[in-house]
Parts: structure tokens; sequence; C-alpha cells
């Protein structure tokens, strides 16, 4: 977009414009009134008030050299006619003949810098008393109101460039993302395929225990691809997917899900109640991977002096799955609890993304399902999924 379109839309974003010139054109009785660009060569019409058929709309431009505003850019001063056939300084000026007007009112506008925008001028065949009333002074005052709306205007416009840019920035970023995470699977995939495959037919005491790092490290990384790609599919707008039916064997993945933290922690007390769950209507892995999650954060981030608790039931026609853990969630890390790279402030590094609450809110929100959390120093954090049951 040029300049002059530019300007053009600055002054039909300004909504007291049309007031501006309604009132003008009330006040002299001159019914075409606009507001011009005005440059070194040029006279645009950026907003229009036109009850003559003048002809000229937005957008519209006159020759520069033809108009009276050409001399206005130059004197910066307002130029008032009743009677053009009459005054003495128009009476032979080719302007008012060349657009055959005898009343005539422009003031200048000016930027907040003092630089000149243009004018605001009204004209009208037909004589009218305009040194004896008010109106240059409204229109000089109107000018000034304008001067300072269009910066206004250009300052909010400039702001949206800026956050489109930064926004187009992030999406580009996540589609980075979704690819880099698409490319690793396969690599990843090999390698673990691999490190099984020596593990079962290959077995050496002297090599083993490499491998199992190897396979431990693989899979981790495999992890963080998954969510890495749950993030950016939730990123996008696409959600994460789900496959939706009734979650038979609910109960069994869950309890895997307890055994298998369990087994990578075994310094830690899991506790887990996990009832029969039955008539519950969603995407089992999700919610196991909702559980997970949920169990790897309290085992991260909850004090190591007391069990983490998982309750999982049917109550009152609704699926209510809860993990609890000793420790207070800090209040300022509330309000961005499931944003994304989120995670409590240490001096220690910590593994991970910090994408895990950030997920779990996506599979929950994927279901129409309600994620709530509760802390206190009494009574420790506890993280609550709620689902209606079918």
């Amino acid at each position: 977009m040029g300049q002059k379109a530019d300007d053009i839309a600055t002054i039909g974003r300004i909504s007291a414009v049309p007031a501006m010139l309604k009132v003008i054109s009330d006040m002299t009785g001159l019914r075409f009134a606009a507001v011009a660009r005005v440059t070194d060569d040029t006279w645009t019409a950026c907003a229009v008030l036109d009850q003559l058929d003048f002809g000229l709309g937005v957008g519209g431009e006159l020759d520069l050299t033809t108009t009276i505003c050409h001399e206005i850019r130059g004197s910066h001063v307002s130029v008032v006619i009743d009677k053009a056939s009459e005054d003495p300084l128009y009476h032979d000026h080719h302007t008012p003949r060349l657009y055959q007007f005898e009343s005539y009112i422009s003031v200048p506008v000016f930027r907040t810098d003092g630089n000149f925008f243009g004018t605001i001028c009204a004209l009208d065949p037909n004589p009218a008393h305009l040194r004896s009333s008010s109106i240059q002074s409204t229109m000089e005052s109107f000018a000034r109101v304008l001067s300072l709306q269009i910066e206004a205007e250009e300052a909010a416009q400039h702001t949206h460039a800026q956050l489109q840019e930064e926004r187009d920035t992030a999406e580009l970023r996540e589609q980075f993302i979704a690819v880099l995470g698409h490319d690793l699977r396969n690599p990843l995939f090999a390698i673990n395929f691999g490190a099984e495959q020596l593990l079962r037919k290959f077995p050496d005491p002297a090599t083993d225990t490499l491998v199992r790092h190897i396979l431990a490290s693989g899979r981790r990384a495999a992890q963080l691809v998954e969510d890495l790609l749950d993030f950016a599919r939730g990123r996008m707008g696409s959600g994460i997917p789900l496959n939706i039916s009734d979650c038979q064997g609910l109960q069994a993945a869950l309890q895997h899900v307890v055994s298998e933290v369990q087994s990578v922690h075994p310094q830690r007390v899991i506790k887990a109640d996990i009832g029969v769950l039955q008539g519950v209507s969603g995407d089992r892995d999700r919610l196991a991977q909702l559980l997970s999650n949920l169990v790897a954060n309290a085992i991260h981030h909850g004090r190591h002096d007391g069990p983490v608790e998982v309750t999982a039931k049917i109550e009152q026609g609704q699926f209510n799955l809860t993990v609890k853990n000793p420790g207070q969630i800090d209040a300022q890390a509330l309000p961005r609890l499931f944003e994304p790279y989120s995670r409590p402030a240490k001096d220690t590094p910590q593994a991970g993304l910090g994408l895990g609450l950030y997920i779990v809110k996506q599979i929950a929100d994927a279901h129409g399902g309600e994620l709530s959390v509760s802390t206190t120093a009494e009574h420790g954090t506890v993280f609550t999924f709620s689902l209606a049951t079918a």
C-alpha cells in the first residue's frame, strides 16, 4: 500500500471525521466539505461530504496548482472567502472560476510534529457570511483534534503491524517445530528398534548396560518429539487428535501408567485408587497420557516428603481423575500454569520442555472435560479432571 492509500485509510478509520464535516456544512450552509491530503504535487480527498454533486469522492485527486490549498501549504494560513467574485484578493483568482464557487473556507492541518498534512475545506456556489461567524475558529479546533487523531491512529496501526509480524513469526516457528518433530520420528524409531533387537537377539553383558542406556535415551527423545507434535497441533489450530470410543480397558491403562512411573522412580511413594471405570467415552491412550503427565508433574515439582496420590472413579455420572502431591504452587505461577514452556523457577536445570501441563489442558479441552487445580500449604496440590460419562 502506497503512502497516499495509507493516508486515505488513516482518515477513513477516524470515526469523528464524518461528524466534523457534517458540523461544518450545517454551520456554514456550504454543501461540499472535505479533508484533503496535500503534498508537494498532489491534492487528494481523504474524506468527503458532497451535497452538490461536485463529483469528487474519496481518493479523488485535483491538480494541486488549481487549488487554493496549494497556497495554504506554503503560507500555513487559513483562507476564508464570503463571495469570491467581490473579494479583493480572489475576484481574479483562477480557482473560484475553475470550480465555480463563491464561498470558500480552508484551514491547514498539521501533524503533531509540525509537518503539514493537508486541509479541511468547504465550498459552495452561493455566497455565505463566513468571516463574521465562528466557523474559522471551529474548523481550526477541528484541525488540531484531527492532528491528534491521525497520530493516535498511525500509532495504533504501527502497533498492529508489529503484533501481526510477531504472530507470523510465531506461526512460522510452530510450523518448523511440527516439521522437525515429524522428521525426527523415523530416525528415533530406528534407534529404538535397533537397541531392542540388540538386547533381545544379541545379549552381551559387556555392552548391555550401554544398549539399555541408548534405548532409555531414545524413548525419552521419542516422548519429547511427541510432546512437540502435540504442542504444534494445539497451537496451530488443529488441536490434539482423539480416537473417541467406549474406553474399554481404561482402568488397566491407568494402572499401567502408575506402575510405569513407579518403576522409573522407585524411591517415591505413589498410591493409586483406581475403581471400575465403565461408561467413559473418550480416547483411552490420551487419557492415559493425561494421567502420565500429571503424575510426572507431581513427581518432579511436588515435595518429596510425601506420597503422590492418584484417584480415578465414576461418581454421580461423572469420571473423576485426581492427582495429589505435597507442596503448594507459587501464586505467581498459577495464571500461567497451563501455558507452554511454563515451569517453576529453580536454580537447577530441569529435563523436559515444560509442555506437560499444557498438553494435559489440550487433552482435557479436546474431550470437553473440565480441568482444575487447588493448592494450599496445608493440603498440598490437587489436579482434577472431570468428564461426564455416557
